[in-house]
């Protein structure tokens, strides 16, 4: 039995969810009070790829990554997800199979809902479901910006696309060579000597504490200039 605690907590990241910010507070005290939390360590899945969908999951804490993988094994990452993440929702509306494997970048708890009380929760309120179909509208377009930047950007411009998206507001990243390497589809290697190309360029630095952005505007202009080409 989760304690009084816990179930605020979860109703907390309920109402900052996409999909369950639609729902009446009594609708999410309910879901929080039948979810059950459970934890993913680092490199270990939430499901896989052809799992069924019998559940959704809300990201209280940690990181997942989606990812599929290649018929010679590779994995290839979709895209990353934080806290209040909605995960699985389309496997539950559908009853369908999971589309992607859901792993853990970071130890990550969650709370699973049952695909029956979720689907209860949204017939209830109409107001949801049309937030549902906006939030996988907008991941649909997601995608297919990704596809079109991976047909037109080069390692140049597919390296700073994604500095600048983890570096958000700031002007950090942490990410390491290797974890940069595989979210863009590269080389360890390449990525390296890109990297050096531009701290004697002077766009960035590297350290201990990972990769800072010095010329946010050099990296910007390199990837409007290689989708303008």
């Amino acid at each position: 039995m989760a304690s009084i605690n816990e179930i605020q907590n979860v109703e907390a990241a309920l109402a900052k969810a996409e999909l369950m910010a639609a729902l009446s507070v009594e609708t999410r005290t309910r879901l929080a009070k039948q979810g059950t939390p459970c934890t993913v360590e680092p490199g270990n899945l939430l499901f896989a790829k052809g799992d069924r969908g019998d559940a959704l999951y809300v990201l209280l804490e940690g990181e997942v990554e989606v990812r599929t993988s290649t018929e010679a094994g590779k994995d290839v990452r979709i895209a990353a997800l934080k806290p209040p993440a909605v995960i699985g929702e389309m496997a539950v509306l559908d009853g369908g199979l999971r589309s992607a494997d859901i792993a853990a970048i970071r130890r990550s708890r969650f709370l699973r809902i049952h695909r029956d009380q979720a689907l209860a929760a949204l017939e209830s309120e109409p107001k949801a479901l049309l937030k549902l179909i906006a939030e996988l509208s907008s991941r649909l377009r997601h995608a297919d910006e990704a596809i079109e930047d991976a047909q037109t950007l080069d390692l140049g411009g597919r390296l700073a696309q994604r500095l600048l998206e983890e570096a958000g507001d700031s002007s950090s990243v942490t990410l390491t060579q290797t974890e940069l390497a595989r979210r863009i589809g590269a080389s360890r290697e390449k990525v390296n000597r890109k990297l050096h190309e531009w701290v004697e360029e002077g766009w960035i630095s590297m350290g201990r504490a990972g990769i800072k952005l010095t010329a946010r505007d050099r990296l910007t202009a390199l990837i409007k200039d290689a989708r303008a080409g």
